[in-house]
């Protein structure tokens, strides 16, 4: 069975780098996934599935929900670990019923928990803007990207606390005392 924990947060809430530091910290029992990542990489390759994201990331727009989808489950179908990170998804409700959707038919994944890395907007934005990863880290795209993450974040919340499996973090720490306090969260639900 393996065990699904997504990892949500504004731009710039350091969602990636906590899970990439907890995978790195438990390499034998927990494979991370970064939405983004996943998307970059199809970009990268040249794809023609990767220059339709591209379409739709440079401007800071959302990726079509089955293009999304298809990645995910098939990131995690293919981990080689029996936990898995994937952060930076559901950012929709479209996103999020499809994901229930297809777990409810999956018996060998369960979405253990949905991780919030809760930070101010002003924190977010001076993250983003100070890393200036790509073309999509600029004010005016990083206001947008903020928009569409804010946009469905109250419904999506409500759906998982009705679930009981949201978990709030606050993201204004240090990534050591975010890191600690994530991997023992999901090192406690296994």
């Amino acid at each position: 069975m393996k065990k699904l924990f997504l990892i949500i947060g504004a731009p710039g809430s350091g969602k990636t780098t906590d899970a990439e530091i907890i995978a790195k910290n438990n390499p034998d029992s927990i494979n991370h996934y970064s939405t983004g990542e996943l998307l970059r990489a199809e970009v990268a390759s040249g794809s023609e599935r990767g220059k339709i994201i591209e379409g739709f990331t440079s401007k800071g727009n959302l990726v079509p929900l089955e293009i999304v989808v298809e990645t995910i489950v098939s990131a995690i179908k293919n981990a080689p670990k029996n936990v898995v990170l994937i952060d930076g998804y559901p950012r929709s409700t479209e996103q999020m019923e499809a994901l229930d959707k297809i777990l409810k038919e999956e018996s060998d994944v369960e979405l253990t928990n949905v991780i919030e890395v809760e930070v101010s907007e002003q924190v977010a934005c001076d993250r983003v803007l100070g890393r200036a990863r790509g073309a999509d880290d600029n004010a005016e795209v990083f206001r947008n990207r903020m928009s569409v993450y804010l946009a469905p974040l109250k419904p999506i919340q409500a759906f998982y606390t009705a679930k009981g499996i949201l978990h709030k973090i606050n993201g204004e720490r240090t990534i050591e005392e975010i890191v600690s306090e994530m991997e023992g969260f999901i090192k406690s639900r296994l």
